[in-house]
Formats: structure tokens, sequence, C-alpha cells
């Protein structure tokens, strides 16, 4: 997860020291451009895509794990 963290950090303006499943995204700024960054980052990362609608509803980074782990799961 260190590049995924990585990556939405940059996404998201702030420290990657900052990022953690506990992470809450909203105070962050998540909105339409993030979920977008964060698809592209997560194909990028993991070669697979995850729903817009359900990325977006994730309010913190243990959220978007769990989105990860479900699609991996699905594969």
């Amino acid at each position: 997860m260190n590049e995924f963290y990585e990556g939405l950090a940059e996404i998201l303006e702030v420290e990657p020291a900052e990022i953690s499943p506990e992470f809450d995204l909203k105070e962050a700024g998540w909105d339409s451009l993030a979920v977008v960054s964060t698809i592209a980052l997560i194909d990028d990362v993991f070669a697979f895509t995850v729903h817009p609608n359900k990325l977006g509803q994730c309010e913190t980074v243990a959220d978007v794990e769990r989105l990860i782990d479900e699609q991996r799961a699905s594969a």
C-alpha cells in the first residue's frame, strides 16, 4: 500500500506520513476530481478499476482499502 498511500497523498495534497487507514477523506477535500484521480491511481498500482460511485462514498482510507480488497476478491 506504500505506493498507493504516496499517490493518494499527492492527490489530496497532504504529506504521505498523514495517510493512514483512519485518514478522513472528506476533511481533505474528497471531491469528484480526487475520486477520478484515485481511480487512475488504483488502476496504475493494482491494475484494475473501481466503480466511481462506490469510491465516492468512501469516507476514510480504510473504506478505499476495503473497496480495493472487494475488487481483488471478485477478479
